[in-house]
């Protein structure tokens, strides 16, 4: 049975040829996309379609018996759901006035819009999941960035004040120490200056002769 055949075979079902081509190829089309889109699809009894992963591997050419390098592909895959199974192995017979395959429960048929809002919600999760481990990472990183912050600014503050310690400690010996020189200095400087005030001193009676000297002069120029 080729697809016209099929669109036959339905037709009278549908109501007419036209509406039974439409049918067939929006299910042919849907599953097609799914598979291709990598979503699985099985309708309950019937089986399912889904899309199969092969490795690169080595095959040997039929017709020369050559080895063969194939690369990896992707290919499509039919299960067939038990009750089809069972009727083709005879287990089960078809029914006459009913259909082969029947309507799956509510909520059974996994079909591109299905499995396409579960593939979205799986998304979704792992976005969510990758936002909260980025948030938790920044927040951990802020965390770590202040600590260096606090640490850098206490180290700084230690040294200021170590400076300040140092710099106190420094003055009052800095003060002495000036006090000691200008002390020494004045000491020098009288230790200078004391010699120089016996030697004013020892000059002074060489003067009181002098004036004796001048005094003796007069009083004999008077006598004669």
């Amino acid at each position: 049975m080729n697809k016209a055949q099929l669109v036959e075979a339905i037709a009278d079902k549908v109501g007419g040829r036209q509406q039974a081509a439409d049918a067939v190829d929006a299910v042919l089309d849907a599953i097609v996309r799914a598979v291709v889109s990598g979503d699985r699809v099985s309708v309950t009894g019937f089986g399912s379609f889904e899309k199969v992963d092969r490795p690169a591997r080595y095959a040997r050419n039929p017709q020369t018996g050559e080895r063969v390098r194939v690369k990896k592909t992707s290919v499509p895959r039919f299960r067939a759901g038990q009750g089809f199974k069972d009727l083709v192995s005879g287990s089960k017979k078809l029914p006459k006035n009913d259909v082969a395959v029947k309507k799956a429960p509510k909520g059974s048929l996994s079909g591109s819009t299905s499995s396409r809002t579960t593939v979205k919600k799986a998304a979704a999760k792992k976005t969510t999941a990758a936002k909260k481990a980025a948030a938790k990472k920044t927040t951990a990183a802020k965390k770590t960035a202040a600590k260096k912050t606090t640490a850098a600014k206490k180290a700084t503050a230690k040294k200021a004040t170590a400076k300040k310690t140092t710099a106190k400690k420094a003055a009052p010996a800095a003060k002495k120490a000036a006090a000691k020189k200008a002390t020494t200095a004045k000491k020098a400087t009288a230790k200078k200056t004391a010699p120089a005030k016996k030697a004013t001193a020892k000059k002074a009676p060489a003067k009181k002769s002098t004036a004796r000297k001048t005094t003796a002069k007069k009083t004999t120029a008077r006598k004669k």
